[in-house]
């Protein structure tokens, strides 16, 4: 019964994040955002909400293991896996924005920021604040770097012009997406806790792999349907942004609501994982490697993340 309500409470998690992704993106549409905003901030939080939802229930629950091995999972498998489909299924990948340039750093030092709170071995409420923080900061950097990024294609403009735009409507949805994400979120950490105490396994692979990869499902959705349509700055921002807010709002809000244990050197190759899949990224944005090849270095690495992952269980 556990695994059919996990499955159950995943559907809903992405169908919730879903209805809030679509949402926002007409609000930020009809106010003439660009692709890179919408990705990088509306979109991005949007996607992570699962993961928010997540990771807050399975703190309030008093089950750290699973609040921070969701984020380093989601982390990881956005890279390796929705970047990589991105890469391997869209035909061409032509970013406008520089995003070495402009954003790379981004990417980057949450994770560096990560990896000198975990040697405490504890993620405390300051720390949680000081993420949330950094988040904020993300966000003015958006907002006064908007004058330089590309302005919303024709056709984007023309889509939102001949659907009416109702603010009743659109309100409905967005308060039927977040009731659908937190409930799910709810039944998704319980039945996942109870699938790793009848396997013998810990909740912090569990969390890792299960829960990461249901909650991944909206930005690999997003992603490779915003790249089949030739919007790469949306597809790559909404990867960088949702990784951003993993780390700063999903972790930093559960933070907040109860310190996170973390035993570091027990999970060491999990975080060692994320830092390599982000340097990657990095090194993929400088040398503007969005290519197929680029997309299989990514599989590679997650295939070794999933080895040994297994051979842990």
């Amino acid at each position: 019964m556990d695994y059919v309500i996990f499955i159950l409470s995943l559907a809903s998690l992405i169908w919730g994040a879903d209805l809030l992704i679509a949402q926002s993106e007409r609000i930020a549409l009809r106010f003439n955002i660009s692709e890179y905003v919408i990705g990088a901030t509306l979109i991005a939080l949007g996607t992570s909400l699962p993961e928010m939802a997540a990771s807050v229930a399975a703190s309030l629950g008093g089950k750290p293991e699973i609040a921070v091995s969701n984020v380093i999972g989601s982390n990881i498998l956005n890279i390796t896996l929705v970047l990589a489909g991105v890469f391997l299924l869209a035909k061409r990948i032509t970013p406008h924005r520089d995003f070495f340039a402009k954003d790379s750093s981004w990417a980057l030092f949450p994770v560096l920021i990560f990896v000198v709170m975990a040697l405490q071995g504890v993620f405390d409420r300051v720390d949680g604040i000081l993420l949330l923080l950094i988040m904020g900061a993300y966000l003015l950097f958006l907002r006064n770097s908007g004058a330089e990024i590309l302005a919303l294609e024709e056709e984007e403009i023309e889509e939102v012009e001949q659907v009416p735009f109702s603010w009743m409507r659109i309100g409905v949805m967005l308060i039927v997406g977040f009731l659908l994400v937190i409930v799910g979120a709810e039944f998704t950490i319980e039945s996942a806790s109870n699938i790793a105490k009848s396997l013998g396994v810990s909740e912090w692979v569990i969390g890792i792999v299960m829960i990461s990869l249901g909650t991944s499902m909206p930005e690999l959705i997003v992603s490779v349907i915003a790249a089949l349509k030739g919007k790469a700055d949306m597809a790559i921002g909404n990867i960088i942004g949702s990784n951003m807010a993993n780390i700063t709002v999903v972790l930093g809000s559960a933070a907040v609501v109860n310190d996170l244990k973390l035993d570091f050197t027990k999970y060491l190759f999990d975080i060692g994982t994320m830092v390599a899949a982000t340097l990657m990224l990095v090194f993929i944005t400088a040398n503007k490697m969005y290519s197929k090849p680029a997309g299989i270095s990514l599989l590679v690495l997650l295939a070794l993340f999933l080895k040994h992952t297994v051979a842990s269980l």
